[in-house]
């Protein structure tokens, strides 16, 4: 009976518009595919949102998606996947509510990836990446100096980049104490954040991926105990455009997709995680089911990069933030498969420590690894000079005590294919770069 209820209550809602409902953030795009892509939105209230697209320049093929019910259930967020669309082209938007242009009829645009294989070099395309992102909301935040930054010029700037792609790299907002005692308080501090107006700039230029870390799955250093971690699951699902959550029988955040030549791997380090202060040698930070499909999908991959990114970093560890050196079975297990299988192109990405570092670890006889570590976004910075010269840390590319971001750009002809890493500060200043040639990632042919 309630289904049926709830079913005639959503053909009602399809079927004549309520009132004049708004944007309240968005509209943003996930990944590109070769022939679509998924748009994310959120209104004020129940509403019939659709999207009108048509090739940029021209309006003559106009075309409109199915309508899709914003509800309160799903806080009048929803996804609206646009397909069909020709590879390589660059399409208009717009986003229409209850049959009325929103946001005064603004035009966005999204671009498809080219398709490229067997038919020219990969495309030269820019990936930012960036983690810890705090909105300060008083009345929530601890007593004292807001941990966040009241000025949030680091969005504007990111957008000036014009990225192709950008990687959110966990805590990508900060659960209060009076948010992650409940469900719905997670779900508010959601929609409150998401809808925060310094947000939308960068929210609407290219294409957007997300991992999550501790604050944006649950309390601080949260670990697989969380008890509302199905909803975190739910949240980050509603709010993110990932192609992919999980697997039907692996349930959790992690997820993959291509572009270009660069295959992202977008772990999950909180669903199985163990407390760093287990008393087992075998305690977990990503858990033996994610790992092993870790493994499979590295093995099936051919693109020259494979860019894996964590909540936590990676390869070294310091006084500060939390490592996956922390687990040191698990990560053993996999350095030793990444040698054994002689993967190619492997690159780290990592958030966490509200500071900015490039960490090294050298391998005999095959590639060093590389770990970069992109923080903070908003959050609190500190500076403590004893971290700048710490072994497995590239000289010269530790950033603290400022709000910064990564850019990576792939880029160069497939003979001379290479990788250049920046880290660039909320003032737009470039604090470093380094590169990273396609073929010093390769194991040595015997």
């Amino acid at each position: 009976m309630l289904k049926s209820l709830y079913s005639l209550a959503l053909a009602s809602l399809l079927a004549a518009p309520a009132y004049a409902a708004e944007l309240t953030a968005g509209p943003m795009a996930g990944p590109p595919t070769l022939r679509g892509v998924t748009l994310w939105l959120q209104a004020d209230g129940a509403s019939r949102a659709t999207v009108e697209y048509w090739p940029e320049g021209t309006q003559a093929a106009k075309r409109r998606t199915a309508p899709l019910a914003l509800t309160a259930e799903a806080q009048y967020a929803g996804h609206i996947t646009v397909f069909g669309l020709e590879p390589g082209r660059r399409y208009s938007y717009r986003v229409v509510l209850n049959d009325k242009p929103a946001a005064g009829g603004k035009v966005y645009s999204f671009a498809t990836q080219a398709l490229w294989q067997w038919r020219t070099d990969a495309p030269d395309f820019t990936v930012l990446a960036g983690s810890c992102n705090y909105g300060n909301e008083p009345g929530y935040d601890r007593p004292g100096k807001p941990y966040g930054d009241r000025h949030l010029s680091i969005f504007k700037t990111m957008a000036a980049q014009k990225p192709d792609l950008t990687v959110w790299l966990g805590d990508n907002l900060y659960y209060r104490e009076v948010d992650y005692d409940s469900p719905a308080g997670m779900a508010y501090r959601w929609q409150r954040d998401r809808s925060q107006g310094y947000l939308q700039e960068i929210l609407q230029v290219g294409g957007h991926a997300a991992i999550w870390d501790d604050h944006d799955y649950g309390p601080n250093d949260s670990n697989k105990s969380f008890v509302f971690k199905g909803e975190a699951l739910k949240l980050q699902q509603r709010y993110w455009a990932n192609p992919s959550y999980g697997l039907p029988d692996v349930p959790g955040a992690f997820s993959t997709f291509s572009y270009n030549d660069a295959d992202f791997f977008l772990l999950d380090n909180r669903w199985y995680r163990d407390d760093y202060r287990l008393t087992d040698s075998n305690r977990a930070m990503f858990g033996p089911a994610q790992m092993n499909w870790l493994k499979n999908a590295l093995l099936a991959s051919t693109a020259p990069f494979k860019v894996i990114a964590g909540g936590s970093q990676m390869l070294g560890r310091s006084p500060r933030g939390d490592s996956w050196v922390d687990y040191p079975a698990e990560r053993e297990d996999f350095l030793k498969f990444l040698a054994d299988a002689k993967i190619d192109g492997v690159i780290f990405l990592s958030g966490d420590v509200h500071r900015s570092e490039l960490g090294k670890l050298e391998r005999p006889g095959s590639y060093p690894l590389h770990d970069l570590t992109c923080s903070a976004l908003t959050s609190g910075v500190y500076a403590d000079e004893k971290l700048r010269n710490r072994p497995g840390v590239v000289q010269g590319t530790v950033v603290m005590g400022e709000r910064n971001f990564c850019q990576l750009r792939f880029e160069g002809n497939k003979k001379e294919r290479r990788l250049v890493l920046k880290v660039i500060n909320d003032l737009g200043e470039q604090k470093w770069e380094q590169v990273l040639e396609a073929q010093a990632l390769r194991h040595p042919k015997p």
